[in-house]
């Protein structure tokens, strides 16, 4: 199962009093209960007093009447009206075990991927591909390295890659740097190629490059290595797929 660290943070964060990281605003939780009666106190500014950093609108109505969920980034954990209580993990709907936190978790990702915009992203493939994915990926990770020695058959079985970058190592550290070398080259998919294969890049860092905006992104993602794809129905595969396995994975999906 995957990790909840993220959630694990923001209920340390909110029980310390320190505030969490920003939420991003989102439509309300899959099949929902009633909202208040007209005229009732909305029990969501009640709740909201209880954690700090969170407000009001950042809790949804679930459909378990008195669970309210609570979003940070990707992932989620479920609060009581009275905000006694806090639940992390999935919740599943048992008449056809479909697991409603991944579906919101699906719909996050693509909304907080619509955020960056493609020229922040090193692209390979024709904009008219049967299917985009978006990779989040460290130019000095291994399997960064196969995906991307295998470009040129993904992008013959119809998928296009964005790449979007999340040096593991963090901020001041080479693999950082590295990275925006290629976001700040002249030609990013010949840098990040040669980046890839292991060469030196004599490209100057840039001001105002998206390197640390997409590795917060990754952050929100709860990722927990690279490469991490994302399906343009949001699913996340945490890891490397190779062309095939992943051209029949995008079968069931439309985009």
């Amino acid at each position: 199962m995957k990790s909840r660290t993220v959630v694990w943070v923001l209920l340390a964060a909110c029980l310390a009093g320190r505030a969490p990281a920003a939420t991003v605003a989102s439509p309300a939780a899959v099949p929902q209960v009633a909202s208040a009666a007209a005229g009732a106190a909305d029990p969501r500014v009640a709740i909201a007093a209880k954690f700090a950093g969170v407000r009001p609108d950042d809790l949804h109505p679930t459909p378990i009447p008195g669970i309210y969920e609570l979003m940070r980034g990707t992932d989620a954990a479920y609060v009581t009206t009275d905000g006694k209580y806090a639940i992390v993990g999935d919740l599943y709907l048992t008449s056809s075990n479909d697991d409603l936190t991944e579906a919101r978790r699906r719909e996050m990702r693509l909304r907080l991927l619509a955020a960056i915009p493609e020229s922040h992203m090193v692209i390979f493939g024709p904009s008219n591909a049967r299917h985009t994915v978006t990779v989040f990926t460290d130019v000095d990770c291994a399997y960064c390295r196969r995906l991307h020695s295998q470009i040129a058959e993904y992008n013959r079985l119809g998928i296009r890659v964005r790449y979007v970058s999340y040096p593991r190592t963090g901020p001041n550290t080479e693999s950082w740097t590295r990275a925006e070398q290629v976001w700040c080259a002249a030609d990013r998919k010949s840098a990040l190629t040669k980046a890839k294969l292991g060469q030196s890049l004599s490209d100057k860092v840039c001001p105002n490059n998206p390197v640390a905006e997409e590795y917060a992104l990754g952050q929100q993602f709860d990722l927990q290595g690279t490469p991490a794809i994302i399906l343009g129905d949001g699913e996340m595969i945490p890891g490397y797929m190779s062309p095939s396995d992943l051209a029949q994975q995008l079968k069931s999906v439309s985009r």
